[in-house]
């Protein structure tokens, strides 16, 4: 069940802040990327490539954390814990939607045969000093 979120995390998450995506390797230990965020109503939103190591752990383990760092003011921050499910990026949609939201630009092209997906969060804690 996802909750709402306060108007400083909102900030955080619709502002060009960066975010470290924490995941469970098949060893049980940790795993973190630095990703782009968006978001769609109280879902976290970001994209990736099927196969790589943070995809393979969230189909094997949906429970991820997600640390949005303002970028500001990297003291204020909120981690942002739930579970995942993805989808195919039909038209690499939100994958460009997060290029133009932090770069400005579209994105460039993914290796051939690259199957992108959207990895939708539905969030269900929030801790941290934006919280």
């Amino acid at each position: 069940m996802a909750i709402g979120f306060s108007e400083a995390t909102l900030r955080l998450l619709d502002g060009k802040n960066y975010a470290v995506l924490a995941t469970v390797n098949a060893d049980g230990s940790p795993q973190t990327s630095v990703v782009w965020v968006g978001r769609d109503g109280s879902n976290l939103l970001f994209s990736t490539i099927e196969g790589r190591v943070k995809h393979r752990n969230m189909v094997r383990d949906p429970r991820v954390s997600v640390t949005v760092i303002d970028s500001a003011d990297p003291e204020n921050y909120v981690e942002l814990r739930g579970t995942v499910s993805m989808t195919p990026d039909v038209g690499r949609r939100i994958d460009t939607q997060l290029s133009r939201k932090y770069d400005g630009r579209d994105p460039g092209e993914d290796r051939p045969g690259a199957v992108r997906v959207v990895v939708r969060m539905d969030v269900n804690r929030a801790t941290g000093y934006a919280a």
